[in-house]
């Protein structure tokens, strides 16, 4: 029974020192961040040396976020399509009209949605 306590001893070990790290560390930084010379100027957000104008957050257009979740779904698009790739001459054998024709209706699907885009306006960047 001993022994086996004596095993969790490392463990106890790694908790202590990784706790101790971690509050030592918040403890040097608040002493470390009082101890600092702060101004008016080191307090203002995203310091660059410019005076900000305006204000912090601007409204984006809705056709940025369109283009995004476009790249995002053509991005998942070659994912699928790797593996397709890879395992399409071992299939070919077993049932190549199955395997051709998942991947025929998949792209057609996403054809279908890439035209409904471009329908909609969502690649014009000028309006």
């Amino acid at each position: 029974m001993d022994s086996q306590l004596s095993q969790y001893l490392p463990v106890l070990l790694l908790l202590l020192v990784a706790t101790g790290f971690a509050v030592s560390t918040l403890i040097i930084s608040v002493v470390a961040g009082k101890l600092g010379r702060r101004t008016k100027t080191k307090d203002v957000p995203y310091e660059c040396g410019m005076v900000p104008e305006g204000p912090g957050n601007s409204r984006m257009s809705v056709k940025f976020y369109l283009v995004a979740l476009m790249f995002v779904l053509f991005d998942i698009e070659t994912v699928f399509m790797y593996p397709w790739a890879v395992i399409y001459k071992e299939m070919l054998h077993e049932n190549a009209a199955l395997i051709l024709g998942g991947m025929v209706s998949f792209i057609g699907v996403l054809f279908v949605g890439y035209l409904y885009a471009l329908k909609k306006g969502a690649f014009d960047w000028k309006s």
